[in-house]
Order: C-alpha cells, then sequence, then structure tokens
C-alpha cells in the first residue's frame, strides 16, 4: 500500500463522519468534505503527527451556475515532512457563507479575499474581507459564469474632465456560452497543411 492510500484509510479512520469521499489522482490525495467541518477537517490535516500538512499552497474556485450547489472551493495543502500533497473540496450554494481558515493559516487571508472578490463567496470571520484585485467601485465578480465578458462599466482618461472616469461599456459581448462546434462561432485555427512535392518546392 502505498503512502498516499495509507493516508486516505487514516483519514477516512479518524473523522468517517466528515469525509464524503476520497480518490488518488495525479499523485494527490482529494478529499471532499461538507463546508460545515471545514475548520475541524483543516486543523486535523495540521496538526495530526502522521498528516502535517502545515502549508497552505492556494484555495481555488469553480463556478458551476448549472448545480444546486453551485461554487467549488479546492484547499491544497502540502506536508513538507511527508512530501504529500492533499486537496480538501468544497461543494456549496450561492448565499451560503464558508467559515474562514485564518486562524488556522494566516496566508489564507489574501487568498480568500481573492475568492470573495473574483466569485462573490464571503468568509465568515475573515479579519478583513474586502476586494484585493478589482477597484473599489467594481460592480459584479469577474470569475463568475454569469459576468459578461466586457464587464459592466469600463475605465478610461477623459480629457475633458482631466481625470479617470467610469461609465457603462457601450460594445457588449456575450456571456460565457460559447458552442465550439458550431461552424457559426468557431475559428479555424488549424489549417490543413499541403504535402510539398518536387514541383512545389522548386516553386
Amino acid at each position: 500500500m502505498s503512502k498516499l492510500q495509507n493516508l486516505e484509510k487514516l483519514i477516512n479512520s479518524e473523522l468517517s463522519s466528515k469525509i464524503q469521499s476520497s480518490s488518488i489522482n495525479n499523485g494527490e490525495l482529494l478529499i471532499g468534505i461538507n463546508e460545515k467541518d471545514l475548520i475541524d477537517v483543516v486543523q486535523f490535516l495540521k496538526l495530526n503527527e502522521n498528516c502535517k500538512f502545515k502549508q497552505l499552497i492556494d484555495i481555488a474556485g469553480v463556478d458551476y451556475p448549472e448545480n444546486d450547489k453551485r461554487f467549488e472551493l479546492i484547499y491544497l495543502f502540502l506536508s513538507h515532512e511527508n512530501n504529500t500533497r492533499i486537496k480538501l473540496l468544497i461543494k456549496f450554494e450561492i448565499n451560503q457563507i464558508i467559515n474562514s481558515i485564518t486562524k488556522i493559516f494566516p496566508s489564507a487571508n489574501w487568498m480568500e479575499r481573492e475568492v470573495f472578490d473574483m466569485y462573490g463567496v464571503k468568509f465568515k470571520n475573515h479579519p478583513d474581507l474586502r476586494r484585493i484585485l478589482t477597484d473599489y467601485g467594481f460592480k459584479g465578480h469577474p470569475l463568475r459564469k454569469d459576468f459578461p465578458l466586457t464587464g459592466f462599466n469600463e475605465v478610461r482618461y477623459s480629457e475633458k474632465e482631466k481625470k479617470v472616469i467610469y461609465e457603462p461599456v457601450k460594445l457588449e459581448q456575450n456571456y460565457r456560452n460559447f458552442d465550439f462546434e458550431s461552424p457559426w462561432e468557431g475559428t479555424n485555427y488549424i489549417k490543413e497543411v499541403k504535402n510539398l512535392g518536387k514541383d512545389d518546392k522548386k516553386n
């Protein structure tokens, strides 16, 4: 049994009531949990002697508009001592508030702010939950699938007013509903390569 298989067995044994799914993929252990168990599971992964996942690598978000539980968060942890990686996955509805893990991993501060900025996901007990990448008056959350490609407002410098101004987008583009198989929407990126014969090479 491999190191990851042993770890998977341990986590399922110790946290049997909190684990919804587990699998090993591309040398990483994937654990699915309920959002209400996030704090307990993260503390276990960090403090347990057989886990020691003491570094939070990243927090990533995914938007699935067609699902009842629209959003998914993926927490990536690394154990330097055991040279193992684990991904913690939680799925939740659009209005659910997720517990912040900043008290366990202070580095989660800016990661959670980025998720809030890009997806609108709110984190309970976060010390400073505000936008981090977009402007203060930015409308919407850019990585949601229902966010228009051009946004809602555009920014430009006005020679008349001698300052940067915001105004509604004039050239709107469609949402991210793109049919790649449609001959009307698709783009032919790959051109047919013609086999050059002797006569062609001379020309």
